[in-house]
């Protein structure tokens, strides 16, 4: 029993002198850490007087330009993506474009407001006229056509604005000659018959467009305006030719974006239908093919399609813009449309002129057609800045103000020439 007591106690005072061990290093340690604290904070006095600011305003500072650095890092960033996007969508859309136009291919019909009608002598020449000019008043009575018979030898002049009305004039002079029989109860039963031929020559037409484009389940009396359009032209450009452009132009623009085809090119071929009634309201004439379309049971979307397609309605879906868009691409392009001379060096002169008009512009010229517009200006009164905000200015107030076809692109060139001679 004493020797597990004299044991127990010597265990006893090894544990004591091992804690006391352990609080002696202990203390130690905490004494290190309080003079490792001095040294820290010494280090940042030293610092703060050194850089002459706090420890709380130096880490404010860091934040701050860590921030500013991210900021700028994600901006730039950013102005990558959008930029890369912009390219790739300005891509994909000339691409979808050009494709649209590649497949297409219709030849420019030029209207006139004058038909020849060519004969085999000036005796067949005296015969039209008739005696005393009755054969050729009736003619004109019975056609509405002005019938010109001058010293141009072997051929007459038949004039008029209304292009159905000339080839009823020109059939019924064909027929005349032929058959040899000119007087004015004749000339009055040939012109109706005329009439009648053109009028089932309007439906044939029609119905030729509607099968070669593989459009279906139109309504006659929308047949038979498809084939008027024959005899109406825009601008030198054939209405008919025209809108079978549009229509296959549509067709393959939908196919490329993944829409319905058959139903964009039947809104393609009727887009222009308000142009050709019998009775022509004061409508617009996207407004007044839309109604037309409503009338003869035109489904809603093909119906928005044609009266948006002057932004006369609000679009409501995406056939309306790829209608507007094909519309523009024929109506558009070089060669297909044709104007008056004195209308078209006018406007052309009027361009000029209103950029012209701007502080700071040396000169203008309207080039391609007036389908660009490069504006001089000095280089002391205006800076690189400046010439952006004049171009966007031109634009906008070309938009506001004038007509054209298409679209106008406005250069502005701001240079510094400096000149010197070696004598």
């Amino acid at each position: 029993m004493n020797r597990k007591s004299s044991e127990f106690e010597s265990t006893r005072r090894e544990v004591d002198a091992i804690r006391e061990n352990l609080n002696n290093q202990l203390q130690r340690v905490e004494h290190k850490g309080e003079e490792l604290d001095k040294v820290y904070k010494q280090h940042l006095e030293k610092l703060e007087q050194i850089s002459g600011l706090s420890a709380d305003e130096a880490k404010s500072q860091l934040v701050e330009s860590l921030q500013e650095e991210a900021k700028t890092e994600a901006i730039s960033y950013i102005n990558e993506i959008m930029e890369e996007a912009k390219q790739t969508a300005n891509k994909e859309a000339k691409k979808i474009v050009v494709k649209s136009i590649q497949r297409v291919a219709t030849e420019t019909a030029v209207e006139n407001a004058v038909t020849i009608f060519h004969i085999e002598s000036d005796e067949i020449k005296g015969r039209i006229i008739g005696r005393e000019g009755r054969n050729i008043r009736a003619l004109e009575a019975a056609t509405g056509v002005e019938i010109v018979v001058d010293d141009t030898p072997e051929a007459i002049v038949l004039s008029a604005f209304d292009p159905v009305r000339r080839e009823i004039a020109r059939l019924a002079l064909h027929q005349l000659v032929t058959d040899g029989r000119i007087h004015p109860a004749r000339i009055e039963e040939v012109v109706g018959k005329v009439k009648k031929q053109i009028e089932e020559e309007i439906i044939e037409t029609g119905k030729r467009t509607t099968i070669d484009l593989g459009i279906h389940g139109l309504h006659p009396e929308l047949i038979r305006l498809i084939g008027k359009m024959k005899y109406r032209s825009s601008y030198g450009q054939n209405l008919l030719q025209h809108s079978r452009e549009v229509a296959n132009l549509c067709a393959t623009m939908a196919a490329e974006l993944g829409l319905n085809p058959k139903k964009a090119k039947r809104a393609g071929l009727l887009h222009d239908i308000g142009k050709v009634p019998d009775d022509e309201p004061e409508l617009p004439h996207a407004i007044l093919g839309m109604k037309l379309a409503e009338k003869y049971k035109e489904k809603p979307d093909i119906c928005n399609a044609i009266g948006a397609h002057h932004d006369e309605v609000e679009m409501q879906t995406l056939m309306a813009p790829i209608v507007q868009v094909c519309d523009a691409i024929s109506g558009a392009r070089p060669g297909a449309r044709r104007e008056i001379v004195e209308s078209y060096i006018k406007r052309l002169k009027d361009l000029e002129d209103l950029a012209l008009s701007y502080p700071g512009v040396m000169k203008t010229y309207a080039i391609q057609a007036g389908r660009e517009l490069r504006v001089i200006v000095g280089a002391d009164k205006m800076s690189d800045k400046d010439t952006e905000q004049l171009s966007y200015d031109i634009s906008k107030r070309i938009q506001d103000e004038m007509t054209y076809p298409g679209q106008i692109k406005i250069t502005v060139i701001r240079e510094i020439r400096a000149v010197s001679y070696a004598k």
